[in-house]
């Protein structure tokens, strides 16, 4: 009797619970930028990015001549290769990429295949010539050089393929500019997407609203008085990863299009405003550096030939995969220009990748955290530079200012940095800091004493194994020290123009 009376009282409460509706979970979200990709009859590869919160997302082809790099994935963000075969019957076909993630709605991208040959591709001409201009634009490169105190990237933005929030960071904004102004850097690279916002591949015509977004985000910046540099980055790899006799006529019609259509609609701005040519050229043997000369050329070419102040706007050209030693050995001229002393030559540093980029062990060598006479730890000692470090800097820097800077052409350093590395404890992340806080100053005024102007690579994420200086959200200087070094760096660095 007594488990009876408890019962009675308890089901009135159970049938109420029984009755509850279920949890719902939250509905994910799944999308594709762009979600439709054009090929010719010889096929090839191109790219579009997934954004997913889905825990899980697959990707399924309706036709075997389209295959991509990836079926399945558990990335929020993740570019994805296509591969198109050669349509040998010449019609054109369509097929379509099926992409599910668990617990969101299915999205497709259309693939279609046209029965136009890349061979002898004629994208429209989008330049509307004007007369030359030289209002704001008196000044040569070696004087736009003097004037950069400190570089800056807003690194991983406006680069991101599937849109600028891809990679964790949030929109740019005039907050964030004014920020990096008033932490003393007056210059700012912009590395730029375009081949992800093409809205009609057939034509390479750029969205509008992609043009006005990057020229906002170059309005923050003329707020506040500061040199702009201007890119085509990554951007899905068309260019620095097909630097290639096979791609030549394709990309360089490519390049022309793109840049025609970036310098129409920036062309009032004044000399702050730079144009660089391309980021990363993947380039090994001269066959190749003689095909990277052509896309540089035809860039060279596309913005002069629209007048106005592009007619005497300072320009950018990217050694061979921008690293130091292939530019001092393959790099032997630099394009013809029909206006004197108004270009810069382009490098990166991440010597030793070891030190500044590498997250875990390979076969060919190891993690480095401590860099740099003085700075190397007594007992974690596996873990010091074993080379790249003070001597090979001035080695390098100093070709850089034998090949150029000692011949009147500034080299634009567009990316260096090294990555912070936060789940070290202890002495052992004590003594990194330090030792990363002196290879900023250390490299920072070396690169200025050579000639080179330096731009730090900033990530914007201020997590292990990151980059980040600058607070993307508030404008706040994340890393002190990092911050104070390359400050340090840039106030004992004199450029020997």
């Amino acid at each position: 009797m007594k488990h009876l009376s408890l019962l009675l009282i308890f089901l009135p409460v159970l049938l109420i619970s029984s009755c509850k509706d279920p949890v719902v979970e939250d509905k994910k979200t799944l999308t594709v930028s762009p979600d439709t990709l054009t090929f010719y009859i010889e096929g090839g590869k191109d790219t579009f990015a997934i954004t997913s919160t889905a825990r899980e997302w697959y990707i399924s082809s309706s036709a075997t001549w389209v295959t991509t790099n990836l079926t399945f994935g558990i990335a929020k963000q993740k570019d994805i290769i296509v591969s198109v075969e050669e349509n040998t019957a010449k019609t054109a076909r369509n097929a379509v990429l099926t992409i599910a993630g668990e617990g969101a709605d299915t999205v497709y991208v259309q693939i279609k295949q046209i029965t136009k040959s890349v061979i002898g591709t004629d994208y429209p001409d989008y330049s509307i010539p004007v007369a030359a201009d030289q209002t704001g634009m008196t000044s040569d490169a070696k004087t736009l050089a003097k004037q950069m105190f400190m570089g800056w990237n807003l690194g991983n933005t406006l680069e991101v393929p599937g849109g600028e929030t891809g990679w964790g960071n949030p929109k740019a904004t005039q907050l964030l500019i004014d920020s990096v102004k008033a932490a003393g850097f007056n210059a700012v690279r912009l590395p730029c997407a375009w081949n992800s916002y093409i809205e009609n591949s057939v034509t390479c015509k750029i969205k509008e609203s992609w043009l006005a977004r990057v020229k906002e985000v170059i309005d923050y910046c003329y707020k506040n008085n500061m040199y702009v540099l201007l890119n085509i980055h990554w951007d899905g790899g068309w260019l620095e990863n097909n630097v290639t006799t096979a791609k030549q006529e394709l990309n360089n019609a490519k390049q022309k299009a793109i840049w025609q259509q970036i310098a129409m609609y920036l062309r009032n701005y004044d000399e702050h405003l730079m144009f660089a040519s391309a980021n990363e050229p993947n380039v090994d043997n001269a066959t190749q550096m003689n095909v990277l000369m052509t896309y540089h050329q035809t860039f060279v070419d596309a913005v002069r030939g629209t007048g106005g102040r592009n007619a005497y706007r300072t320009l950018v050209i990217q050694g061979p995969s921008t690293d130091i030693t292939k530019t001092n050995q393959l790099m032997t001229k630099m394009p013809t220009d029909n206006v004197t002393n108004r270009m810069m030559a382009e490098v990166h540093y991440y010597t030793p990748w070891n030190f500044c980029g590498m997250t875990q062990d390979e076969s060919w060598g190891s993690m480095f955290y401590y860099w740099g006479t003085g700075y190397h730890s007594t007992t974690d000692t596996g873990r010091n530079a074993t080379y790249g470090e003070e001597s090979e800097v001035t080695r390098l820097f100093g070709l850089m200012k034998a090949k150029f800077a000692d011949k009147g052409i500034p080299v634009i350093m567009g990316e260096f940095g090294a990555v912070r590395r936060s789940s070290l404890t202890g002495d052992n992340l004590t003594k990194h800091l330090a030792s990363r806080a002196y290879f900023y100053e250390y490299v920072f005024k070396q690169a200025k004493n050579n000639g080179l102007i330096p731009f730090l690579w900033d990530t914007g994420i201020h997590g292990n194994n990151d980059m980040g200086v600058i607070d993307r959200n508030t404008g706040a200087i994340g890393d002190r020290q990092a911050y104070t070094a390359l400050k340090n760096g840039a106030t004992a660095g004199t450029y020997p123009f």
